[in-house]
């Protein structure tokens, strides 16, 4: 299936986001990540993302990113890694400015590096600070990772940060879901990290994705400075078999834990037939015509630079997860005419 469109620019970075969240020991989760990551980059695809969660196994299950990033970079030779997001409000901006730094050399200038102010906000007190202050510590934080960086001087005694990376700068990404954060990473000149799903606003709870994605995107591209080329990263829920019906049995499996975890710190859930709630996770499910016609649907990724897929919620077993990225790459880009 070939889809034909004349919206958004057909090049774009191809993405891998894994999520640790296999129902193994945590050893065997970080080991299962990083084979995809390395099945990742026998396949093509561009950048690896992994995300930062604290405390809370079943949401994912990695609190040290750059550390799991470290020795992904000892696997790996092409691939970029990409941090998918660094929660900055709860870490010391010099020594994540110092472990960057050290991971880039190491990587050989491969890390892309995404931060984020929020972040489950019960876990913000065990690093003291207040969740509703987290915009306000995540725009000092930033100065001062981008000041070490540089190579400028830090505190009283004006230490400079060895070794300096002033080109990581250049490989920021913010993440945001509001028009606001599009504002600021467009300003800043950084790239735009948009999620595989977010909460509706009141009152629009049967708008689509790219409804509400939509007046991100165009408030950033607003506030660039002329010259500077945008980076805008579409993140998406994609899971691809060979039979349909696989594709559904797996995210029902899936879903229903991720249902589970949600209702057990409080959040509510959707109801519904699975088709409904598939459609209430943003999620994009089935053989490779199916993804091809949803996703080629999808406005926001048409204009996006990089696109991320991530089998959240559906979970697969590794093999499956496998098998999944090969045929993304081999049928669903190829078809969306992504180059």
């Amino acid at each position: 299936m070939k889809i034909e469109s004349t919206q958004g620019d057909r090049r774009k970075s191809l993405c891998f986001f894994t999520r640790l969240l296999d129902d193994v020991p945590p050893l065997q989760r970080y080991g299962l990540a990083t084979a995809q990551i390395v099945a990742a980059e026998r396949l093509g695809f561009d950048i690896a993302w992994v995300a930062q969660h604290h405390f809370h196994p079943d949401e994912g299950g990695l609190p040290a990113p750059l550390v799991f990033l470290a020795q992904v970079a000892a696997r790996t030779e092409r691939i970029r890694l990409g941090t998918g997001v660094i929660t900055l409000p709860m870490e010391h901006p010099v020594r994540v400015a110092e472990d960057t730094a050290v991971l880039d050399l190491l990587s050989g200038g491969r890390l892309e590096v995404g931060f984020g102010s929020g972040g489950t906000p019960s876990s913000f007190a065990a690093f003291g600070q207040d969740s509703e202050r987290r915009n306000d510590i995540f725009t000092r934080y930033l100065r001062v990772v981008l000041d070490a960086w540089a190579g400028r001087g830090l505190g009283p005694g004006e230490n400079v940060l060895y070794p300096t990376t002033p080109d990581l700068a250049r490989r920021v990404w913010q993440a945001t879901f509001s028009e606001g954060g599009g504002v600021r990473a467009g300003k800043a000149g950084d790239g735009l990290m948009l999620s595989r799903t977010q909460p509706r606003p009141p009152g629009q709870q049967a708008a689509r994705l790219w409804d509400i994605q939509q007046p991100i995107v165009d408030a950033y591209h607003k506030a660039l400075s002329a010259g500077i080329a945008p980076r805008v990263l579409a993140s998406r829920s994609v899971f691809v078999t060979d039979r349909r019906p696989d594709a559904w049995a797996i995210a029902e499996l899936g879903l229903s834990r991720a249902m589970a975890f949600q209702r057990s710190i409080g959040n509510a859930v959707p109801e519904g037939s699975l088709e409904s709630i598939v459609a209430a996770y943003d999620m994009h499910i089935g053989t490779p015509d199916d993804v091809i016609r949803s996703l080629g649907a999808d406005p926001v990724v048409a204009v996006a630079t990089h696109v991320a897929v991530q089998a959240h919620s559906a979970d697969p077993p590794h093999e499956m997860l496998l098998r999944s990225l090969e045929l993304i790459r081999r049928e669903v880009a190829p078809a969306l005419g992504w180059v």
